[in-house]
């Protein structure tokens, strides 16, 4: 049966279909704008976040100097915590376009463009939200273009997504690899037998499962292996999935594209790099608690109803909207219609992997927010076609009202409850005095206002549009400037202070980093720095040196912290001085040390995560 359904943008869909070039254009401008604004938009305007950013950031642009691209390192210590992928694009990104903060996220905002747009398609191609009802042709073109660009505008517009898409890690990258991966395996699953779209689909999830091992190891393979699985044994296909999906050839393909490196690695440094990699950084992560990143059973429902808010509200729904109890009913419709309940195979599988695991970081789920969007995606569009009258729509509307007061009400107390540090101790002070918090209160309680309207008005189906242009507006007039902010407070001494280094050094003397570890000093240094995090540590180098006759070396730290490192007045000369930073020279040999044994060599601590 042909159901007459009466989308409110069937006509414009109609009218583009009539000019398909300038549908095209249309696109692209769209995806455009929406990427540019989420993910390039003043990509390289603030410094390296420490500390973890400048680890990648710094071992990248080592494989440059030293031509190995095969072991990483920062700050002439191993880095064994990820494989080598998000290096090798931050080296081709400096020799393109020079070593500089915009090439370090270049990764990162790529991946996010690819999966944003990925979707996009994926979800116009496939994207029909209610799959029991049959639309003519028209109609159901109408649908999926606008279940499309729901979707994408969540999977850029997101806390989440906007975070790792503009930090130069490899959190992003292995969500781009992984969405991507799982988006290739529907488009193979969905296209119609022995055609060239089903290989080109299957083929390109073993690719993308290939560089997501490449990004981080086993959980490339694992996380989209189960997805998969679970997917295939719930609409009982895996026999027939297992026989069209090319995995002969898959398997040779991903094992050319992720294996050499790990053999190179592993024959380059052996055992060491086995340990650290498989054992601490991916088995013991997954065990037990890894650099105090525990955390109670329910963290990721925590993390995912605040970082893909406000549109997590609307994942009970839309999950609910899957029908995903009608066994037989989805076993008796064609695969293109599988969208939906694939997409919860993937968010479920990926939330209870994280959540059995021991060690939890809130970029860990990071994996599941494409999923989230199509399904919310799809949940508006069914909305889109036939407004729900039931309980449960009225206390969904009703709860997004206070949902986005609590996001105004956050914003206006962020300053108050924000993380500052010795160094930055007038961080909230410059928060309120460029107007952050008031931006962002009155960004969120407008969209609190507007959507009030819309539901007194009876037009809730809408109020998704009123959230993505809320979140466009906040990263326009709150979160960047709040970056900006942060990057005068936190980033910028350090990289004066670099410049100041870079400056008062006399030949082969040390740099020293007493008290904290900063490790983007190194990378804007383009030098080794010492990295002493307190007294304990301080006292042996400064042993070792006056031993050595070294004639003096750089130190840079807060002043209470150059003081604690155990030096007397006249150890030390004041050079420069950066709101709480002081950069000194300290001259040996320090009388105190100098008839002492000497010590054996100390190699220089490594920086974790």
């Amino acid at each position: 049966m042909i159901l007459k359904l009466h989308h409110p943008f069937q006509s414009l869909v109609a009218q583009t279909k009539k000019y398909p070039l300038l549908a095209q254009s249309f696109t692209a401008f769209g995806l455009t704008l929406l990427c540019g604004l989420a993910f390039w938009w003043h990509l390289g305007s603030i410094g390296l976040i420490d500390e973890t950013e400048p680890l990648f950031a710094e071992a990248a642009r080592q494989m440059t100097v030293t031509g190995d691209w095969v072991t990483p390192y920062f700050n002439g210590v191993t880095r064994f915590d990820k494989p080598p992928l998000v290096y090798w694009l931050m080296a081709i990104a400096y020799q393109v376009i020079g070593v500089n903060e915009w090439a370090v996220r270049f990764p990162s905002a790529l991946s996010a463009t690819l999966l944003t747009v990925g979707g996009f398609f994926t979800l116009r191609a496939f994207g029909l939200p209610i799959p029991a009802i049959a639309p003519d042709r028209e109609q159901a073109h109408a649908q999926r273009q606008w279940v499309a660009w729901i979707g994408a505008g969540m999977m850029a517009f997101n806390l989440q997504t906007l975070v790792w898409a503009r930090t130069g890690v490899s959190d992003m990258l292995l969500s781009g690899c992984l969405g991507l991966a799982l988006m290739a395996f529907f488009w193979g699953y969905a296209a119609p037998a022995n055609t060239r779209p089903k290989r080109l689909g299957y083929l390109g999830f073993y690719l993308f499962c290939a560089l997501a091992v490449l990004t981080k190891g086993p959980v490339g393979i694992v996380l989209p292996g189960l997805v998969v699985i679970a997917f295939l044994i719930y609409v009982g296909q895996v026999r027939t999935v297992l026989r069209e999906a090319m995995l002969g050839w898959g398997i040779l393909l991903f094992v050319a594209i992720a294996l050499p490196w790990f053999l190179l690695v592993i024959q380059a440094n052996g055992q060491a790099y086995i340990d650290s990699f498989f054992g601490y950084h991916n088995f013991e992560r997954f065990t037990r608690v890894v650099n105090r990143h525990g955390a109670p059973w329910y963290f990721y429902f925590l993390i995912v109803l605040g970082g893909f808010a406000p549109y997590s509200l609307y994942l009970p729904s839309a999950i609910l909207n899957s029908r995903f109890w009608r066994l037989q009913e989805w076993r008796s419709q064609p695969r293109s219609t599988h969208l939906g309940l694939f997409a919860l195979a993937w968010f479920g599988v990926i939330f209870g992997f994280f959540t059995i695991a021991v060690t939890k970081l809130p970029s860990y789920v990071l994996p599941l927010i494409p999923a989230a969007s199509i399904l919310v995606a799809l949940f508006w569009g069914s909305v889109q076609i036939r407004t729900p009258q039931s309980l449960g729509w009225r206390i969904v509307q009703g709860l997004t009202i206070p949902m986005l007061g609590c996001m105004a009400v956050g914003m206006w107390l962020l300053p108050r409850v924000l993380d500052t540090d010795l160094a930055t101790p007038d961080f909230s002070a410059a928060m309120w005095a460029a107007g952050v918090p008031l931006r962002g209160a009155v960004v969120w309680g407008g969209g609190a206002i507007a959507s009030l309207l819309l539901v007194v008005r009876r037009q809730g189906r809408w109020l998704w549009g009123i959230q993505l242009a809320t979140f466009a507006l906040f990263i326009s007039v709150v979160l960047l400037p709040a970056l900006f902010v942060m990057d005068a407070q936190r980033h910028l001494p350090i990289r004066q202070m670099a410049t100041e280094i870079l400056q008062q050094r006399r030949p082969k003397e040390p740099i020293l980093m007493l008290g904290f570890p900063k490790p983007s000093l190194a990378f804007y240094l383009q030098h080794p720095v010492r990295f002493l995090p307190n007294s304990e540590a301080a006292r042996p180098v400064f042993r070792q040196m006056s031993r050595r006759n070294q004639p003096s070396a750089l130190a840079l730290g807060l002043r209470y912290r150059i003081v604690e490192s155990d030096l007397e007045r006249e150890d030390f000369t004041d050079l420069y001085a950066i709101g709480k930073y002081s950069l000194v020279r300290i001259e040996f040999p320090i009388e105190k040390y100098r008839d002492l044994p000497p010590l054996p060599t100390i190699p220089p601590a490594p920086i974790s995560p």
